[in-house]
């Protein structure tokens, strides 16, 4: 998996290439959280839960149904988010967790279609270093992982972000007038 804080720049760099009058500072953050909720399945090794059962690591907490059920949770006890592109951008930043898990090269895969199907599945390119749970994140391997995100998810989600933020900075610099009377010789031509 990627670090959680990994999992928290899909949305964030995402909120900044739409620009706050689409995605709000509010939505942002929520955004955020679904995006990085679904590890909290972690604590089942607590419990004996296996990593490959259903509710295991990267099993259902990690699929599309349960990026739908935490969309429409959100909806519905914030009622400032119920237009269709906040439910869009939650939906995407929820599942934007498992489909980054699939890049990883390491653990189970992810079961993204589960209940449908239980198969847990990976992309075929998997360049994103598998992060280490716990403590054994602060080894060299930890390092070796945070390396692999800057240039795999930080640096294209920068990207994102500033051609998001470049492009409505361009658009608000080169507006054409507006005409609201008067005749062609008023635009100079």
């Amino acid at each position: 998996m990627p670090t959680i804080i990994t999992h928290a720049i899909v949305p964030l760099s995402a909120a900044v290439a739409a620009g706050p009058r689409r995605v709000p500072a509010w939505l942002a953050l929520a955004g955020t959280v679904l995006a990085m909720a679904p590890d909290l399945d972690v604590i089942g090794f607590r419990f004996g839960i296996a990593y490959g059962a259903d509710w295991g690591h990267r099993g259902a907490t990690h699929s599309f149904a349960l990026a739908a059920l935490a969309t429409a949770s959100v909806l519905a006890f914030w009622p400032a988010a119920r237009t269709r592109t906040h439910a869009v951008f939650l939906f995407l930043s929820a599942a934007s967790h498992g489909l980054l898990d699939m890049m990883t090269t390491g653990g189970l895969g992810v079961a993204l279609f589960w209940p449908v199907e239980t198969t847990r599945h990976f992309f075929a390119v998997r360049p994103i270093r598998v992060s280490p749970i716990g403590a054994r994140f602060f080894t060299p391997r930890g390092l070796e992982t945070v390396w692999s995100e800057l240039r795999w998810v930080w640096l294209p989600c920068l990207g994102v972000a500033l051609g998001g933020w470049s492009l409505r900075s361009y658009r608000g610099t080169c507006a054409l007038p507006v005409v609201t009377g008067g005749d062609r010789a008023d635009l100079g031509g």
